[in-house]
């Protein structure tokens, strides 16, 4: 078995994981979620979260979230990187939260392995 050793790196990788994935989770069930939002946002003077929640709803349709999650995991396992694997793991949590389930799902797996992978020192040398 190989000797994981927790660096800098790593705990603010735990960090921006949490960060990403818990925060996508509040601001959907806190600001998208709830049905009043939206007769809120559609009066004629919406309050300030309105032009936040749209823009999220919008990269959700696009699904940005998701295209985002595996362009950095897919980036974070051919460069083995600790720290970008962890932020490609959060961002697929944030796809699945706005439904950008697949590709988000896919990348966030890629970065999963690629953090594991630098963390247990298997990565390959290039």
């Amino acid at each position: 078995m190989a000797k994981t050793s927790w660096t800098a790196e790593d705990w603010m990788g735990a960090w921006a994981v949490a960060m990403l994935g818990g925060g996508a989770f509040a601001f959907r069930l806190l600001a998208i979620k709830p049905l009043y939002t939206v007769g809120m946002c559609a009066a004629a003077n919406a309050p300030a979260i309105c032009a936040p929640r749209h823009l999220v709803l919008q990269a959700g349709y696009l699904g940005l979230f998701g295209w985002a999650a595996l362009a950095l995991g897919l980036a974070a396992f051919f460069r083995a990187g600790r720290f970008w694997g962890a932020v490609a793991l959060g961002l697929g949590i944030a796809a699945v939260v706005n439904y950008n389930g697949t590709p988000g799902i896919v990348g966030g797996a890629f970065g999963l392995v690629a953090w594991l992978s630098a963390l247990t020192g298997r990565t390959a040398k290039v």
